[in-house]
């Protein structure tokens, strides 16, 4: 094991036991593992967090943002656009529904979604733009809102990453388009012990439609109204995330607390750039620490820094207009610069709310070394 690792959740774990074993033991003993009453609490408490109306917890994060465009009649013939440095699920949601993923490139300086190049990839099907919040890092959500509102297009929120994270004004991910797609896998910064995910939204008969389609088109149990899907947060989830949700003010602050960290001991590193704060964005959380090495000898650095005992990842190495899965959507080599530039020069450092100030520098040290010895 590295001796810094990337994150550390057993470490989180080990703080939290004394609140999540009662909370698990609760569920152990009513028993109501589907759809039980701490579901229907989380969701409230999670809708209250992002300050949208309702939230409906689902079987993941790509389940939320598919659904989203099924329960808005999004399907076969229609396009939607996302961007091209993502995480497939961002893609596959909007090929599970039915529709066609129109890719655009990236702004290089914050890796998110470039509102010019979505204006420029409108044609007559498209129904929906997907903007990611980025690594913690909500989109130019007021320019791709005019757009949307222009062209009459559904504004959906890929905000996995995003938990917690705001506009300049104080408007919170989750709440800004018509809905929004949440994960909470493990890594997240609420995250469960094992899959999950949410959609809010303001919408009330989103919000109905939505509780139809994750439990097989039923409300009422054996009577279907249309047909759904079985994506269901489970109880135990359920439990685990209502604990975590009451820390994680605190943790994304401690994020903040150690991207700080980590501009201090990197700010006169050259060859590095290190993450940029769009002036649209009033909190990032740092899901995670992205820095660009600008002569891209990443490999190099990546056995550096492991050699010397720091876990660092890259997220992620191949645009997904660059994905075998996708070829099918014809784009090749070259038709998003900034995206692909992005993916053969990020690195993400450790990352996680009890990372310390001593850990943060040594990885910077670690990061020096290894930027000194592949120039050297």
């Amino acid at each position: 094991m590295p001796s810094i690792p990337f994150q550390d959740l057993p470490l989180q774990i080990r703080t939290l036991r004394a609140e999540l074993d009662p909370a698990i033991d609760a569920v152990l003993r009513h028993g109501q593992f589907i759809l039980g009453p701490e579901v229907a609490a989380f969701e409230q408490a999670w809708a209250a967090f992002c300050g949208a109306r309702h939230a409906i917890g689902v079987g993941s994060g790509t389940d939320a943002l598919q659904l989203i465009l099924r329960a808005l009649g999004i399907g076969p013939g229609d396009e939607v656009i996302t961007v091209a440095n993502t995480f497939i699920a961002t893609a596959e949601a909007i090929s599970y529904a039915g529709a066609r993923p129109v890719l655009v490139d990236c702004e290089l300086d914050t890796y998110l979604i470039d509102p010019a190049a979505v204006a420029a990839a409108l044609t007559p099907r498209t129904r929906a733009i997907i903007p990611v919040h980025l690594y913690g890092q909500p989109a130019n959500f007021d320019a791709l809102r005019a757009l949307a509102e222009h062209h009459d297009l559904a504004l959906i929120e890929d905000a996995a990453q995003a938990h917690g994270a705001t506009l300049a004004d104080g408007r919170p991910c989750g709440a800004l388009g018509v809905a929004a797609g949440f994960s909470f896998y493990p890594g997240k910064n609420l995250g469960a012990f094992g899959d999950g995910g949410a959609v809010t939204t303001n919408d009330a008969a989103l919000d109905r439609q939505l509780r139809l389609l994750r439990n097989w088109g039923s409300v009422v149990k054996y009577h279907h109204e249309v047909q759904g899907y079985n994506s269901r947060l489970d109880t135990l989830q359920a439990a685990i995330l209502g604990v975590k949700l009451r820390h994680l003010a605190d943790w994304n602050a401690r994020r903040e607390q150690a991207a700080e960290w980590y501009r201090e001991e990197l700010a006169d590193c050259p060859g590095l750039a290190l993450p940029a704060k769009a002036p649209w964005t009033g909190r990032h959380v740092y899901h995670l620490y992205v820095v660009r090495l600008l002569e891209r000898d990443r490999d190099a650095v990546l056995r550096s820094l492991a050699h010397q005992g720091v876990q660092s990842i890259v997220h992620y190495p191949v645009p997904i207009h660059l994905q075998q899965a996708y070829a099918d959507l014809g784009y090749r080599p070259g038709a998003f610069p900034s995206a692909e530039r992005a993916a053969q020069s990020i690195l993400s450092l450790p990352m996680f709310p009890e990372i310390t100030r001593a850990q943060v520098a040594e990885v910077a040290r670690a990061l020096r070394n290894a930027l000194h010895a592949r120039s050297g």
